[in-house]
């Protein structure tokens, strides 16, 4: 019997199952990973729902504490009623067809704006907490003064002898009663009056503060006024410039306020204390300096954040709010029975005392470079892979995927508690050694694992100097994105491509 030995060296190579050079292609493995950087906007999505969430929650927390100290407050006015009668008549039909003629009596009043307003305002903001989460209340004392001009009857277009100048009242406005911490008092000419809050029909403002003059004349009406404020709010204090010339100048211990509205200030200076003017003439107002007709709201306030670049945001298209405020505006016209258009937040003058650190914002403009960051990660995990010729299985990149996903998440919880700033420091150092970590286990290789961590370093730093540069994030995002690839670029020159195919 004979036997045959077969030199080990002379033994045929297997021939590799197509499988297996299919899960070893590296050209394959890349267009794999490309994929996979898409799957990851599925929790990066889940992320920023989360994060939208909290922002809701803390603005239901900002209006409850608002709701309980005083929310965000208008200042208006002050506007001259001067009552008369006129009788409408009307035909109605009856049940047996004849047609007759009814009576009715409407009150409707002559409105007079005043000719000068100085309004000063110091205001003492402060953060208020519950729980995690703060919002930014504030107390102000505003002390206002002028004059009116009295009526022009050549153009009011009524007969004098029709006006009830007994029954003259004087309104002021504001947006939230709740918001006073004194009983307001009006000196007219020489006379000082307690205000009080109207109840009648005659509601020009979201809140009406009032006073009873008994005039004798038109000639009675030219007088200088002057009244302190002393009110509560949140979030924001806004004017709305009704005089032919008003002067409002604020001031108040903050950082962080926001100047928006129709009218920027003529001066301002910001420290870590404010002070800002407007000098506004009348020709942007909506209203004429006196006119006829039954009250209606002059001005619909439905509290949009002005600060923010769109609006709609804020107010959008087909939502509650904006749809009562079109019905209350087209109310409030047809109330008028005239062309008198209805003003609102974009016609005042607004003060946003904007939180020191806004977490959930900044936490969002990171999680918008998210992508970004995971492919440029993916993209050096696949270069150290072939220029080490150290394998990564496609399931240690997921792992290593969602361990950059979930930094999103710890930023975002770390940073209720301690900060934005420290969160971010936490986050990021925790994800680095995770993964720095993970690559030692798999590679073998403490170098490659310290090479990777500096790597992901300077992606996290470049993020983080990103948000702090404002007006210069795109210029100087866009310029580093591009030395990065020019870095990759020249890189795979140095990598010979061909070599997979041949293998």
């Amino acid at each position: 019997m004979e036997s045959s030995n077969i030199n080990p060296e002379n033994r045929p190579t297997p021939t590799p199952a197509l499988f297996d050079r299919i899960t070893q292609s590296v050209i394959l493995k890349i267009f794999i990973i490309f994929f996979l950087t898409l799957i990851m906007l599925i929790p990066l999505n889940m992320i920023n729902e989360l994060i939208q969430e909290r922002k809701g929650r803390e603005a239901v927390v900002s209006q409850e504490i608002a709701m309980k100290w005083g929310q965000e407050q208008v200042i208006s006015g002050p506007i001259l009623a001067v009552p008369y009668d006129i009788t409408n008549e009307t035909v109605e039909t009856t049940s047996d067809g004849t047609k007759r003629t009814v009576y009715n009596n409407v009150t409707n009043y002559a409105f007079l704006m005043p000719n000068q307003v100085n309004i000063q305002a110091q205001v003492e903001p402060e953060s208020r907490k519950r729980g995690i989460y703060e919002t930014v209340v504030y107390t102000t004392q505003v002390k206002v003064n002028g004059d009116f001009a009295g009526f022009d009857l050549t153009t009011l277009k009524i007969d004098p002898n029709l006006l009830k100048w007994k029954e003259t009242k004087l309104l002021v406005g504001i947006e939230d009663f709740k918001g006073l911490s004194k009983n307001p008092v009006m000196t007219w000419g020489n006379e000082s009056k307690e205000m009080f809050k109207n109840n009648l029909d005659l509601k020009l403002f979201n809140g009406n503060l009032q006073i009873d003059l008994p005039l004798e004349n038109a000639e009675a009406a030219k007088q200088k006024f002057s009244f302190q404020l002393d009110l509560r709010g949140s979030k924001s204090l806004n004017f709305l410039p009704l005089a032919k010339q008003t002067q409002i100048k604020a001031a108040g211990k903050w950082a962080n306020p926001s100047f928006n509205g129709s009218y920027l200030p003529n001066e301002r200076e910001v420290k870590d204390s404010f002070t800002a003017s407007w000098d506004i003439p009348a020709f942007n107002r909506k209203l004429p300096a006196q006119w006829l007709g039954e009250p209606f709201t002059i001005y619909h306030f439905s509290g949009l954040d002005l600060n923010t670049e769109d609006h709609s945001a804020a107010y959008p298209p087909g939502s509650y709010m904006a749809e009562s405020a079109v019905v209350a505006a087209a109310e409030a016209a047809h109330a008028a029975g005239s062309n008198l258009e209805i003003s609102s937040d974009l016609d005042m003058v607004q003060i946003n005392f904007l939180p020191s650190v806004n977490n959930y914002k900044k936490t969002d403009r990171v999680a918008k470079y998210g992508v970004l960051v995971i492919a440029l990660t993916f993209v050096s995990l696949v270069f150290m892979e072939v220029i080490k010729k150290q394998r990564v299985h496609l399931i240690q990149y997921i792992l290593i995927g969602f361990a950059m996903v979930l930094f999103y998440g710890l930023l975002l919880a770390i940073s209720e508690h301690l900060g934005f700033n420290i969160a971010y420091l936490i986050a990021s150092l925790a994800t680095l050694l995770l993964i720095a970590s993970f690559i030692k286990a798999i590679t073998k290789n403490t170098k490659s694992a310290l090479l990777f961590g500096v790597i992901l370093s300077i992606f996290y730093l470049f993020i983080f100097v990103l948000l702090q540069l404002q007006d210069y994030s795109l210029i100087v995002g866009t310029v580093g994105i591009f030395l990065i690839l020019a870095v990759l670029m020249r890189l795979s020159t140095k990598i010979d491509w061909y070599q997979f195919e041949r293998k």
